[in-house]
């Protein structure tokens, strides 16, 4: 079995790897880049009116064969999950390729496309998987599994072929709602002795950072809702499923409303069947929907129809502020709130900190300040912690450890004596 990671072995975001036995050529993550060269936030914007062969040549798009250069296309597409450094390179490579994820990776790029400007999972192009159902692709086998990510329908691989076996991380964590799900990998994976595992890394290189389960959040949350002194904006990505759950609870721990935009609406009916979340179409959901100006000004009428039952105004919300706890972001402030938030409004913010220096973010703490308000980071990782991760590896006990969505993979050293780090585009034999 062969592999190469085309990108991936020393930064975050941007994952990119293949792997090829005989003829069958598989590819796992198609991810546009997270940060640019100097580690800041990578502007999506570089993609706007620029031909493939042009994205490549900047280091964009990763030199992959048939995929996005010249050549015989890979057998197959394996998404771990929606994230965009993940996915947001499929629209760029042949229709052909048949790609295999998650239903719930689907469910999130349609919503994700829906309301963000991202991309769908072509339906005619999706081939299903169900977590521990091995799946038959040329010469290889590939058996998924549902991981805890900040991110629903997360999956990792492990793929097998010529008598190898390979596990491919994706990105996962132990300290979310659903710890079970690694632990079921684990007793699964651990007895084969896999030849290779490819283990994200996100968090070498953060020591110091405050470890916070998704539970202890949810607390924590509760606390911040219950003292603020007028409405609360929570702010963070609706296919954070669990994040969703985190502030659905604090907010009915505090008999506030707890309002929805249409994108969490739509995601919690998604989901609602698969893990039991309210359905906002339910007129006795303990949920509202606001209808912000950017979802109106699309004009989707069926969701606007499915909503209607629980829908919420901003009058009702403003006339009564310390009942509600809402969906936000920052391009609300002068869309939905004419650039004027209720005086001691608090903003929760449950996103990377790297977003912080973005000017929308920067005008909104001032604003907060301006009428009496605050902005309060309220977060914990999608990303498995230091600790974390040096158990699960020494209990998959690979053969060999390969770094890949870290910028620190020589401080796997520190930990593992069987590291094998690789460099972008260099292939070896597993």
């Amino acid at each position: 079995m062969q592999l190469t990671i085309h990108r991936g072995t020393r930064e975050i975001g941007g994952s990119c790897v293949e792997l090829q036995s005989g003829n069958t050529r598989l590819i796992i993550d198609v991810g546009l880049p997270l940060v640019d060269q100097d580690r800041e936030p990578f502007n999506r914007n570089a993609l706007r009116g620029k031909e493939l062969p042009e994205l490549v040549e900047e280091g964009i798009v990763p030199r992959v064969a048939g995929l996005f250069t010249p050549g015989e296309p890979p057998d197959a597409i394996l998404l771990s999950h929606s994230h965009l450094d993940h996915v947001g390179l499929l629209h760029l490579t042949p229709e052909t390729i048949p790609v295999y994820a998650s239903t719930g990776t689907s469910k999130m790029m349609n919503a994700g496309a829906m309301f963000s400007g991202q991309q769908r999972l072509p339906r005619e192009r999706h081939v299903k998987l169900a977590s521990g159902t091995p799946e038959a692709i040329g010469n290889f086998t590939v058996t998924p599994y549902v991981v805890d990510h900040s991110c629903y329908g997360s999956m990792a691989f492990l793929v097998e072929a010529e008598g190898k076996r390979l596990l491919y991380s994706g990105d996962l964590r132990m300290h979310g709602r659903k710890p079970g799900m690694i632990k079921s990998l684990i007793a699964d994976v651990g007895p084969l002795r896999v030849d290779a595992l490819i283990m994200e890394g996100t968090h070498f290189g953060s020591i110091g950072r405050q470890k916070k389960t998704e539970y202890e959040l949810e607390f924590e949350l509760t606390d911040l809702i219950r003292s603020a002194p007028g409405l609360v904006l929570g702010s963070f990505s609706p296919i954070d499923v669990d994040r969703l759950v985190s502030y659905l609870k604090a907010t009915m721990r505090n008999d506030r409303t707890f309002v929805v935009d249409a994108y969490a609406a739509y995601v919690l009916h998604l989901v609602k069947s698969e893990i039991g979340v309210p359905d906002p179409t339910d007129p006795k959901a303990p949920v509202r929907v606001y209808f912000n100006e950017a979802f109106q000004r699309k004009g989707i009428t069926k969701l606007q129809e499915m909503f209607a039952p629980n829908r919420i105004d901003r009058d009702e919300i403003l006339s009564r502020p310390k009942e509600h706890a809402m969906v936000f972001r920052p391009s609300m402030l002068k869309l939905d709130f004419d650039g004027d938030l209720p005086t001691g409004s608090r903003c929760l913010y449950s996103f990377w900190q790297g977003y912080l220096d973005r000017p929308d973010w920067t005008e909104l703490k001032r604003h907060l300040a301006d009428v009496n308000g605050d902005f309060v980071p309220a977060h914990t990782s999608g990303h498995i912690f230091m600790d974390d991760l040096i158990n699960f590896v020494q209990s998959i006990n690979p053969k060999q450890v390969i770094p890949i969505h870290t910028f620190e993979p020589e401080a796997y050293q520190q930990h593992f004596e069987n590291v094998r780090q690789l460099k972008d585009g260099e292939p070896i034999e597993v």
